[in-house]
């Protein structure tokens, strides 16, 4: 329904590619995440090409708008939540205010959920935009069923995943501030509103993946190869 109404924008002005579903660990996020991805293409600005390609069932790679997996079978290792917290202090530890910060809801039992923790050799689990009692946790006590021993034999506590961790997994850069202080420029942000900025995201590699494979083929799409007004 979605597809078919874009495609009617502007009097049936525009091509919509069917939707395909995204798996963001594809592409080097350490994260299982599923999104549904689909494109809409203005006809008029298309070269003849680029029209009669997508317009086919299977589309030829050369003029596919998805992005070719990066990540995975025969390509490169997946980017695991060791991978994504190297370097990351413990929250006492860090000067790091979106480090610093994270829920401090207790664990609920099995039976809820964001009540496990992350396994550090594998894909972190979906960051969602959610209440803090739901943020999955970053480590386990051994009562509730916590794997990773030799942290808790370091007197590493049982916590949840913090702000940090989280933005690290949908891929942000560390410069990336989410905690704000409220001044006159800006609204003060604070762990809950921070846990569903993030969640809410797309996973910047993910964005960043669809965005070059549509630049290297932009000329391939578009009349004289530039952007045009209405695209």
């Amino acid at each position: 329904i979605i597809e078919h109404d874009f495609a009617k924008t502007g009097g049936n002005g525009y091509i919509v590619v069917p939707a395909r579903v995204l798996y963001a660990a594809d592409y080097g996020v350490p994260q299982s995440r599923e999104r549904v991805i689909f494109f809409g293409f203005k006809k008029s600005t298309l070269t003849p090409g680029a029209r009669r390609a997508l317009k086919m069932s299977k589309i030829p790679e050369k003029y596919d708008p998805y992005p070719i997996k990066t990540h995975g079978l025969g390509a490169f290792p997946i980017v695991t939540c060791e991978d994504a917290f190297c370097g990351l202090k413990e929250p006492n530890d860090s000067m790091d205010m979106s480090q610093k910060k994270y829920s401090m809801a207790k664990y609920m039992g099995a039976h809820c959920q964001g009540q496990t923790e992350v396994k550090l050799n594998s894909v972190g689990p979906t960051i969602r935009s959610e209440h803090h009692g739901n943020i999955e946790f970053r480590r386990l006590s051994r009562e509730h069923g916590g794997c990773h021993i030799e942290e808790l034999e370091a007197g590493l506590g049982e916590r949840r995943l913090t702000i940090r961790e989280c933005a690290r997994i949908q891929t942000f850069p560390d410069r990336y501030q989410f905690i704000l202080k409220k001044t006159n420029e800006n609204k003060g942000v604070c762990a809950s509103d921070a846990y569903k900025i993030i969640g809410n995201a797309v996973p910047c590699v993910l964005a960043y993946n669809i965005a070059k494979n549509i630049e290297d083929k932009w000329n391939l799409y578009f009349k004289g190869g530039k952007y045009e007004e209405g695209l």
